[in-house]
C-alpha cells in the first residue's frame, strides 16, 4: 500500500533584497509503499534536504503535490494542508531526524526524548522508561540524561536526535544525513534500527553519503543533481 506519493514537487527560494530567485528541486516524482526505504543521494547542494523539509512542511512547495495517506486524515496533501493537521501529524505519525538539534529551553536530554512519546498521551512511567532504553541503546552515557544538551558534541546531540525520533516508531520517518557525525560502531548502532523499525513498518525516507551504509537497507535510491531527479 502507497504512503506517500510526491508529485512535479518544485521549490524555488525569493531572495528579495537581490532581486532573484533560487531554483531548489525541480520536477520531483516517487512514491512509497509502507514499509519500504527511499534513499536520496547526490552532491552538497543539489536539493535533497529541500524535498524532506517541503514533506515535512517545513518549506512549502512551489509548485506540486505530496500526498500523503494518514491513519488521522485519510489521504492529505501536505502542500495545502492546514497548520493544525501539520502539527498533528508531527507530533503522531512523522518523524524527522535532522543533523542540528532544536531543544526546548531548559530541557534535559531524557526530558527531550520523553517528550516525544508524551506528545503523543503515553504515559509518564511509559515514556520514561522508553526513553531510558533508546538512551541507552545510542549509548549516551547515563551521566548526561539530566543535562541540557547544549554542551553536547555533535556526535552526542544527533545520537539524541536519533532517539527522540525512533523512541516513538512513526509511520513516516525523515533522515537527512543521520549518519553524518557518527562513529562506525555507532553507525552499525543507527542501521540496526532502522531496519528494526523497517521490519515493525515504518516507511522512510534518507539523504545519504555514505554508500556503504545504503547497502542492504534502501528499496530504491534516487540520485539527484542540480535539483532534478536523475
Amino acid at each position: 500500500m502507497e504512503i506517500l506519493r510526491i508529485e512535479n514537487l518544485a521549490k524555488n527560494f525569493k531572495i528579495h533584497n537581490a532581486d532573484k530567485e533560487i531554483r531548489s528541486c525541480q520536477n520531483v516524482n516517487m512514491s512509497l509503499e509502507e514499509g519500504q526505504f527511499i534513499g536520496i543521494v547526490g552532491l552538497s547542494g543539489a536539493g535533497k534536504s529541500t524535498i524532506l523539509k517541503c514533506i515535512n512542511r517545513t518549506y512549502l512547495a512551489t509548485t506540486g503535490r505530496i500526498l500523503y495517506n494518514s491513519q488521522a486524515f485519510g489521504e492529505i496533501d501536505m502542500t495545502s494542508a492546514s497548520e493544525r493537521e501539520i502539527l498533528y501529524l508531527r507530533k503522531n505519525e512523522i518523524g524527522y531526524v535532522s543533523q542540528f538539534l532544536n531543544v526546548m529551553p531548559r530541557t534535559t536530554a531524557k526530558e527531550h526524548v520523553m517528550s516525544a512519546l508524551l506528545d503523543g498521551g503515553v504515559s509518564g512511567d511509559e515514556a520514561r522508561e522508553k526513553a531510558e532504553e533508546m538512551l541507552r541503546y545510542f549509548r549516551l552515557s547515563e551521566n548526561l540524561w539530566d543535562i541540557y544538551p547544549n554542551t553536547f558534541s555533535g556526535g552526542e546531540r544527533l545520537r539524541l536526535n536519533l532517539a527522540h525520533t525512533m523512541v516513538r516508531q512513526p509511520r513516516l520517518m525523515l533522515l537527512d544525513e543521520p549518519t553524518a557525525s557518527l562513529d562506525n560502531k555507532t553507525k552499525v548502532l543507527v542501521k540496526d534500527m532502522l531496519i528494526k523499525l523497517k521490519r515493525q513498518g515504518t516507511s522512510m525516507i534518507g539523504i545519504f553519503h555514505d554508500l556503504e551504509f545504503m547497502d542492504g537497507l534502501c528499496d530504491q535510491v534516487f540520485n539527484i543533481s542540480e535539483g532534478v531527479i536523475l
